[in-house]
This record gives structure tokens, C-alpha cells and sequence, in this order.
């Protein structure tokens, strides 16, 4: 697992790129990067969108044709017919957008048998990993219902159970929870931490823009414009900032051009004394168009 374009065993790679570049006609999306990621962890890579972060997870998962460099994954190099026959079948891949790996018209149930098939599984081995799966992520209830009626959340997790299904050795996740309500989210991330308490030999890749969720993995990548901008762990990225939060030192690590006229957003606390004033005023104006009335009210008397 750790033979890459360095050869170095020490520490062992699940992944390794060298002078990676990749473009879509005149569009760089990966612009030269060199990067060594380390089994077992759980590594984001982080930054806005159309960075290149999708482009370099298909690139990692042999689902895109490489271009320019080198890219070596589970100990051989991607350009091989050959490692890549042996390979594919250890990585479990979910690409981007809800439920893209699924088929809706099948239920839950079915679309996990397929894929537990598509890896050769018997039908008895398919049935005790798809009723491990669907209990482990609370799926049971839903077998039966067709992936086109589930929620986004739902279509997730179901997802997941596809890519779980054949005990792969690396998981490469791209933006797995963009468009999941906050509670789907966590349940999916604690879903993923207690998969690998089970298997802490398998690796994961995540994709995310959400901050808050990138501060909770093992290692991080930031990328901007398709080049490698800092690694590091959440904490080593925001000391070598001298920042609070990664959103933070996300940005103090783009280059200068990029930070010019940035201005941190800030939400200043809401001014009552308006307010109570208003209320002070409406409450004169009723108090005196009340005694008018009063007054009226008598001298029709």
C-alpha cells in the first residue's frame, strides 16, 4: 500500500500524486500537485467550489483518464490496465450530488443487492452484509421503498451502504453531505467514525466545503484554483495562522491577489433602544387617541 512515484514505505500511503495536472480545454482544474496521503486516516480536502476537488478524487478512484503526472493508489500506478483491474474493486467511491450512485426506480434493498453482486457476492453473503448495512444506518425500516422516494439524507446513507458493501480498503467521498439537513449530516459522519473504529485499516477521502465538519478529520488538503495550498491537522492549519477557526485560516493561506478586498463578514448585535423607543411612542399614540376617544364618547353623552 505504500509503493508510490517516492517508493518510500515509511509511513504507508494509501494514495500518492506527483506533478498531477489535469485541464478541460483551456481550464486548469489541477494545476501540478504533488501530495502523498496516509492510510488509515480520514483526510478532507477543503475549498470553495471549482477548485478541482472533484476532479482530483475521480482522478484518485481511476474513474477519469490521467492527463499530466503521476498517480499511484493501494500500491500501484493508476495508468496500469493491469492494477487498475485489481484495484478499482478495493476503492468505493460516492461522486457528487444525491443519490448519483443509485437507481431510482429499485428499492433500498435492491440497490444494494446489485452492487453486492456486481462484486460477486453469492446470495447469502449479500443478504448478511445488506441486513448488517441497512441495520447499522437505521435503513431497515425503509428496504422496500424506492431510492426516487427517499430523502436527501436517506439517499445518503443508502449510498454509502452501496459503497460499503464490499469492504473496501479506501472510501472516496465527494461532498457527500452538501444539501443534507445538519441532523443527516452528523448521523452520517458518526456512521463513517464508527465504520472505521471496525475496519482502522481502511482510508477515507472527503471532499467538503463545510468547515465545521472538515475540523473533525485526521488531515487536511486545502486547495484553491487547482493547486495545492497547505496540509496539515485542523490544529496545525490554524497555528500556522495564528486564526481561531479553519474558515480563517483557509483564507490566510490564499495568495495575496485572492485576499485583496476581503472583508470578514461581521453581524452586529441587534440595536433594541429603536425599538423600545418605537414602542414607548406607539404606546403614547394609543394612550392618547384612547382619551380623544374618551372625550368624544362623553360629549355624545
Amino acid at each position: 500500500m505504500s509503493a508510490g512515484p517516492g517508493g518510500s514505505g515509511t509511513p504507508a500511503t494509501v494514495a500518492e500524486v506527483a506533478a498531477l495536472s489535469l485541464s478541460y480545454g483551456n481550464v486548469r482544474a489541477i494545476d501540478d500537485v504533488t501530495l502523498a496521503i496516509t492510510a488509515g486516516r480520514k483526510v478532507g480536502l477543503i475549498g470553495p467550489d471549482g477548485v478541482g476537488k472533484s476532479s482530483f478524487l475521480s482522478l484518485l478512484a481511476g474513474a477519469r483518464e490521467i492527463q499530466t503526472g503521476e498517480v499511484h493508489v493501494l500500491g500501484g500506478d493508476m495508468r496500469d490496465r493491469g492494477h487498475r483491474r485489481r484495484t478499482c474493486p478495493r476503492i468505493a467511491y460516492m461522486p457528487q450530488g444525491l443519490g448519483r450512485n443509485l437507481y431510482p426506480t429499485l428499492s433500498v434493498f435492491e440497490n444494494v443487492d446489485f452492487f453486492g453482486r456486481l462484486f460477486g457476492h453469492d446470495s447469502a453473503e449479500c443478504e448478511r452484509r445488506i441486513g448488517e448495512l441497512l441495520d447499522s444506518t437505521g435503513m431497515s425500516a425503509f428496504r422496500d421503498r424506492p431510492a426516487a422516494k427517499l430523502s436527501g439524507g436517506m439517499k445518503q446513507k443508502l449510498g454509502l451502504c452501496c459503497a460499503l458493501i464490499h469492504d473496501p480498503d479506501f472510501l472516496i467521498l465527494d461532498e457527500a453531505t452538501t444539501g443534507v439537513d445538519p441532523l443527516s449530516r452528523r448521523q452520517f459522519w458518526e456512521l463513517i467514525d464508527a465504520i472505521q473504529r471496525e475496519r482502522p485499516g481502511m482510508s477515507v477521502i472527503v471532499a467538503t466545503a463545510y468547515m465545521e465538519e472538515a475540523a473533525g478529520f485526521d488531515w487536511l488538503v486545502a486547495m484553491n484554483a487547482g493547486k495545492l495550498l497547505a496540509t496539515g491537522t485542523p490544529a496545525e492549519l490554524m497555528l500556522r495562522t495564528g486564526t481561531a477557526n479553519l474558515d480563517d485560516a483557509f483564507i490566510a493561506f490564499l495568495p495575496a491577489e485572492d485576499r485583496a478586498g476581503y472583508r470578514k463578514v461581521a453581524i452586529p448585535p441587534r440595536d433594541v433602544a429603536p425599538r423600545a423607543r418605537y414602542r414607548s411612542e406607539e404606546t403614547r399614540s394609543i394612550s392618547t387617541s384612547a382619551r380623544r376617544a374618551a372625550g368624544a364618547w362623553r360629549r355624545l353623552g
